[in-house]
């Protein structure tokens, strides 16, 4: 498997981060919030920036209602990308 990674200092790829993308989390804050992407010498953050493109959020509607971008989902933990689901 190749794997590209966008954040060395904690070996973050490319596919975590778009797991983290379509489970709601739309900015570089919170793909750190999910990951620690980011958080320390700072080089990932615009690369992160593209992967996560200008389109829109798909849980905007939630953020903008004060809701948690994170939020746990009503789909069975199955479903969830393999980086979010809870440890056995």
């Amino acid at each position: 498997m190749n794997r590209v990674y966008v954040c060395s200092c904690f070996g973050i790829t490319e596919t975590q981060v778009r797991e983290h993308a379509a489970a709601g989390a739309c900015t570089p804050r919170q793909i750190a919030s999910a990951s620690k992407a980011g958080t320390d010498c700072g080089s990932c953050v615009r690369r992160i920036q593209s992967l996560l493109g200008r389109g829109g959020c798909p849980r905007r509607e939630l953020l903008d209602q004060g809701a948690p971008a994170l939020a746990e989902f009503d789909v069975p933990e199955s479903a969830a990308p393999p980086a979010l689901r809870k440890a056995a």
